[in-house]
């Protein structure tokens, strides 16, 4: 078999796109050509499928191809001598056929292969009765890609890929690699400049030092036993079920022994246990997959299919969704699409262009943090996020996708000054590429997944952002209410005297309650930085006001409709602000006080799951009235909680002033029995045990437009809770 000058001028040169061509095994008119290329080989020889000697190979022309002819096809491997003394026997990656179908790089190009992280990347896998790894990676620009690593010195002339077609994507299929090898693909670019990139789609990768990306066994091998939590989630309704979810950050929760923050494995155990005593059903983790700054906690992504290796393996993660799975806990965790950082290792320039990302900065990069944003508009890059949003539910059974920063992909001119930036293609400030890719991501998660709820975090007035697709909506289930938190929070941190004059914060978000399905808030964002933990916002005063108004301001979230999110450390009053280089303060919870605090956040959540309409109707106006908005003089608020099908009520009554209210007269719907159920002061919270202690006097007028009314002690800075008994 005769091979062109010019085609064996490119494969030296190290630009060849086939190297198929030249490798591997070939047909000539009576017999067969074996051809390997093996760097500083001394002998090379064709072996049987055993290992026995059929064919001495003859060195071509001084350089380190080396040629054999066979009579006829066999299943061969390839024996290599070395000066050293040292020889192998392996299989030979270029006899293989393509790992991926015509169907797979059609739909890849064409935006549709919702799956393909079952594709590119790197796979363990039986192929051809071989076992070894798949590889293939999209580089459409790139002159030659080679596969590098642990098992080839790191020299990316052992193992060039083949481009398949006009796809863009190189393919290799390397035999006999072992779990844990570390490999990267060696990318000689447009601009004819060599470049080390980590995989794209690896489910594994270092987070420090040299970035590599590493093997690991198949995703499928894990043995799920969280089949009853599957078939439960496919039927249930996300605006209807009760959701208090525990947000959390891995690397700063809490340590072992050695003061190293917790493996997946012992973090299943002790979280579990720990959400037993919280009573949240759901928990949050900051963004789990691979980076390499901690200080991002997580946010500037490097490895989207790959948990970060800082806790264990991919296997080590899927025990841990197992296992809160199988003690009745969800995971939701932070999805990241909205940009991913400038690391050469990473997607930046990742074939020499602009392959991930806009070329031109005013379409392409966050000032303000950075890095690049992704091109929506791209297919492949579309079908990237797309399937990883998918790869998350499907090969780690996660029942929730948080998207973080959604207002910076709505937004052309997001954190930019006119000039900045380019205006869509009708004039206006809207991502339509990326709006289209967030309505199609929800779409194909509700399709494939019924019961996974996504979230929005979207901190403007964009309209429509939990509604259905088909109702011109972006297609989430949930959307963060920051202005409800931001109103809140600004109200509770100033002086209890000057409450009144900032009253309607407190009541102002209802006016847009049910334009959106709302999760009600307190997240990471507002505890760092130099904006205090949450109890130090709670206003001036003694350490004991701001505990208590911390207590009154937990019970009143938890009433006001809406889904449930509290950041760790909240749910016990951590004093300092939260530090991801350290665990939280535990030694508190063995002060009362903010044990109590704790107490209150258990006793709240097994209220609201026991309590079928407090959640049942938190998207829904009838399940919810005001009783008294406007006392901004005692900066009291009251309203209830209803089931509108029957009387079914509770009554939410807040203080947030230290004045004891002795005879406060309160409207109510019914006349009646009211039992006091919560009291955001009583003394297993860490307050002064000061209430109603059963004796809640009818009145026989009406009051705040209510038939009937009730006259009440108000503890100073306590949210009471009364449950209406008939």
């Amino acid at each position: 078999m005769q091979i062109e000058k010019l085609e064996l001028d490119a494969f030296f040169r190290g630009d060849h796109t086939n190297p198929h061509r030249i490798l591997g095994i070939h047909k000539n008119a009576d017999s067969f050509t074996i051809r390997a290329y093996k760097l500083d080989a001394e002998k090379v020889a064709i072996c049987d499928e055993n290992g026995k000697e059929i064919a001495t190979a003859t060195r071509l022309n001084d350089t380190d191809l080396f040629e054999a002819s066979l009579p006829k096809a066999c299943h061969y491997k390839i024996k290599t001598a070395y000066p050293s003394k040292v020889s192998c026997l392996e299989e030979d990656p270029y006899r293989f056929s393509p790992t991926l179908t015509e169907e797979d790089l059609y739909l890849f190009n064409q935006g549709n292969h919702h799956r393909v992280y079952e594709k590119l990347g790197a796979h363990a896998i039986e192929f051809e009765g071989v076992k070894g790894y798949a590889f293939a990676v999209w580089a459409p620009n790139a002159r030659r890609v080679s596969v590098v690593g642990d098992f080839n010195h790191w020299d990316g002339r052992c193992h060039p890929m083949r481009l398949l077609g006009n796809s863009g994507i190189w393919e290799l299929f390397i035999p006999e690699l072992n779990v844990g090898d570390k490999y990267k693909f060696e990318v000689y670019d447009a601009n004819y400049q060599i470049q080390l990139k980590a995989d794209p789609y690896a489910h594994s990768g270092e987070h420090d030092d040299g970035h590599a990306s590493i093997l690991c066994q198949s995703l499928e091998d894990f043995q799920w036993k969280d089949g009853d939590w599957i078939q439960k989630r496919t039927h249930q309704n996300c605006k209807t079920m009760p959701l208090a979810a525990y947000e959390m950050h891995l690397d700063s929760w809490k340590y072992d022994a050695q003061k190293h923050p917790l493996g997946y494995r012992e973090l299943a155990h002790q979280l579990v246990e720990y959400l037993k005593t919280t009573g949240f059903n759901y928990v949050e983790f900051m963004p789990v997959a691979e980076h390499p700054f901690a200080g991002s906690w997580g946010y500037q992504v490097t490895g989207f299919f790959a948990p970060t290796s800082r806790y264990g393996t991919p296997q080590d993660f899927q025990y841990l969704v197992d296992y809160l799975h199988r003690n009745g806990i969800g995971i939701i965790i932070d999805w990241v699409p909205g940009h991913f950082p400038k690391d050469a290792f990473g997607l930046a320039k990742f074939d020499g262009t602009a392959l991930y990302e806009h070329a031109d900065p005013r379409q392409g990069e966050h000032q303000d943090w950075g890095t690049l944003i992704f091109n929506y508009g791209r297919n492949e890059v579309r079908n990237f996020l797309i399937s990883n949003a998918l790869f998350w539910i499907d090969k780690f059974h996660i029942d929730g996708l948080r998207v973080d920063a959604v207002a910076s992909m709505l937004y052309l001119n997001y954190s930019r000054k006119d000039g900045e930036w380019i205006p869509n293609r009708y004039g206006g400030k809207e991502n339509i590429e990326a709006i289209e890719f967030l309505r199609n991501t929800n779409d194909l998660v509700h399709h494939y997944y019924p019961g996974v709820i996504t979230i929005a975090e979207e901190s403007t007035s964009f309209g429509r952002v939990s509604q259905p697709t088909e109702a011109y909506g972006l297609g989430f289930d949930f959307k963060w209410n920051m202005g409800w938190m931001h109103d809140v929070l600004s109200y509770c941190q100033e002086d209890p005297i000057y409450r009144k004059y900032h009253h309607n914060k407190m009541t102002f978000a209802m006016l847009y309650q049910y334009s959106e399905n709302f999760i009600n808030v307190f997240s990471h964002d507002e505890i760092v930085y130099g904006k205090c933990s949450m109890v130090q916002k709670m206003g001036s005063g003694y350490f004991t006001d701001k505990l208590s108004t911390l207590r009154a301001l937990y019970v009143y979230m938890w009433g006001w409709p809406g889904k449930k999110t509290l950041f760790m450390g909240d749910e016990f009053a951590q004093c300092n602000e939260w530090d991801y280089h350290k665990e939280l303060d535990w030694y508190l919870l063995q002060n009362p006080e903010y044990a109590g605090v704790r107490k209150l956040i258990f006793d709240l959540n097994q209220a609201y799951m026991n309590c079928p309409f407090w959640y049942e109707y938190d998207m829904r106006g009838d399940g919810f009235s005001w009783i008294n908005p406007d006392d901004c003089d005692n900066s009291v608020f009251s309203f209830i909680r209803k089931n509108p099908l029957n009387n079914e009520t509770l009554m939410f009554i807040s203080n947030f002033t230290p004045v004891e209210r002795q005879d406060y007269e309160c409207g109510a719907p019914y006349a009646g029995v009211w039992e006091e159920v919560i009291n955001s002061d009583a003394f297993i919270y860490g307050g002064l045990n000061r209430g109603n202690q059963g004796k809640i006097q009818q009145l026989d007028y009406g009051r705040d437009r209510q038939p009937h009314a009730l006259r009440l002690y108000l503890p100073p800075l306590t949210t009471l809770v009364l449950k209406y008994l008939g």
